[in-house]
């Protein structure tokens, strides 16, 4: 039933190059390349980086259903329809008089963001030490703190970048526990993007532009 997705997989599978001994394959490749792309055109705003975050979950879900991974498989499901949510969020507002700009999570929905992520955590590591899980906790707490984020970015709240940096603080090093060093090193890579992305949202949000500069693009 699911040989038409491993004869998509396969060639995708295959090696593209070696690094430091370590092979890497194109779907590796493209989900690295896309995943950085993404990142770079969050922190401009530029509202392209919903659908190159769509194509970068895509790479991984192949990736993580090649390796029979099927928790982070499912994972990148929720993203992509996170993704389409956003990118349909942002480009609503496109030529209006009330343009979608960077601004301050209000405290109840941090509240909200915060007790998911302390909630979710508990109820995720349960299901996956059952499911013994390399590292049940930090696998949780990540998802969590990623799935945050990714609902602050679809509303252009500040506060995103807080909950990608931590969530990247515990990625590296726990990659590199795994040795996946090549994983660990973009990792530190999005961690410096993120850290761009928020001083410049800061800067966005103290400029508080206008309906005019802000669009959906680069303002």
């Amino acid at each position: 039933m699911l040989d038409w997705l491993a004869a998509l997989i396969r060639p995708l599978s295959s090696v593209a190059f070696t690094m430091a001994s370590e092979p890497v394959s194109w779907v590796e490749l493209l989900g690295f390349v896309t995943g950085g792309l993404c990142v770079a055109l969050t922190v401009r705003r530029n509202v392209w980086n919903f659908p190159v975050g769509i194509a970068n979950c895509a790479f991984f879900l192949l990736l993580f259903t090649s390796a029979r991974l099927w928790a982070d498989a499912g994972l990148q499901l929720l993203f992509i329809a996170l993704g389409v949510a956003g990118w349909w969020q942002w480009v609503r507002h496109r030529g209006g008089d009330a343009p979608l700009v960077v601004t301050r999570a209000p405290r109840r929905e941090m509240v909200w963001c915060v007790g998911f992520v302390v909630l979710g955590t508990a109820a995720l590591f349960v299901a996956l030490r059952a499911a013994h899980d390399s590292a049940p906790l930090l696998d949780a707490f990540t998802t969590c703190l990623s799935l945050a984020a990714q609902w602050l970015l679809n509303g252009k709240r500040i506060q995103t970048w807080y909950f990608w940096i931590a969530a990247d603080c515990i990625y590296v090093p726990l990659y590199v526990s795994k040795d996946l060093n090549l994983t660990a090193l973009v990792y530190v890579l999005f961690l410096g993007l993120c850290v761009a992305g928020l001083r410049s949202w800061l800067r966005a949000a103290t400029d508080a532009p206008s309906p005019r500069r802000e669009g959906v693009g680069v303002s």
